[in-house]
């Protein structure tokens, strides 16, 4: 397992104080960033290598929301290690040792030249220790888009969505679609699969539905085809 501590900063708080959910995304991205940064296997050595690790799916679940001040832990843990994906948890926990939130995630390892899958190298089972995964309902990792929805005015990719690899970051995604979210929905689990990779300039067709309790948002091509698609189940 990996973790550090940090305290929740008002840039990451929304109107009411609380942090945000992409914000809470952001935490664990970073974690796992510098996870594999002290382990030796960070950006530069994918560069190196000319592989990048690609997300897959998400899913994080809320249990509270942190106030701004707030002392919080953020953890990370491999659980598995196979052929070309690599599965990882994430956590927030507060002062107490209580779960503010978990995670877990799936990620495909690619050639950089080829776009193909590349199997996870000698270093990579080495560098990361693999822990037992978190006590948690796990949800699917595919992603059903209901018939029945809108599809909104489209946004064209900009420089300040792209990450290292010149791709739209995985955060971003989801910070976009929670545009399309009621003021005053209070999200409880966020999951999202992603399809292909946006680049810039690219243009993103929202296409949004919304049920009972939750609300699926996918952001696609203007063939209809999705770069991903994200469900907001609220409380």
């Amino acid at each position: 397992m990996y973790a550090f501590d940090s305290r929740i900063r008002y840039s990451e708080t929304d109107s009411e104080g609380y942090l945000t959910l992409d914000a809470l995304l952001n935490y664990f991205q970073d974690c796992s960033t510098f996870h594999s940064e002290d382990v030796g296997l960070g950006i530069g050595y994918m560069k190196e290598i000319g592989q990048v690790w690609v997300l897959s799916s998400w899913q994080i679940v809320v249990n509270r929301y942190p106030k701004l001040g707030e002392k919080v832990k953020i953890v990370t843990l491999p659980y598995e290690l196979k052929v070309f994906l690599g599965y990882r948890n994430f956590a927030m926990l507060d002062e107490q040792g209580e779960y503010l939130a978990k995670a877990n995630s799936l990620w495909s390892l690619l050639d950089v030249g080829t776009g193909k899958p590349v199997m996870v190298n000698e270093a990579m089972h080495k560098g990361y220790e693999i822990d037992e995964k978190l006590d948690m309902e796990y949800a699917p990792r595919k992603i059903s888009v209901p018939e029945g929805g809108e599809l909104l005015e489209p946004i064209v990719v900009k420089k300040h969505h792209l990450d290292t690899n010149h791709h739209v970051n995985n955060g971003q995604y989801v910070n976009i679609a929670m545009e399309y979210l009621p003021d005053d929905f209070v999200i409880r689990q966020m999951r999202a699969e992603y399809k292909k990779q946006a680049f810039l300039d690219d243009v993103l067709h929202p296409y949004v539905v919304s049920t009972e309790n939750d609300y699926v948002i996918c952001l696609q091509d203007e063939a209809g085809k999705p770069y991903v698609s994200v469900e907001f189940q609220g409380q």
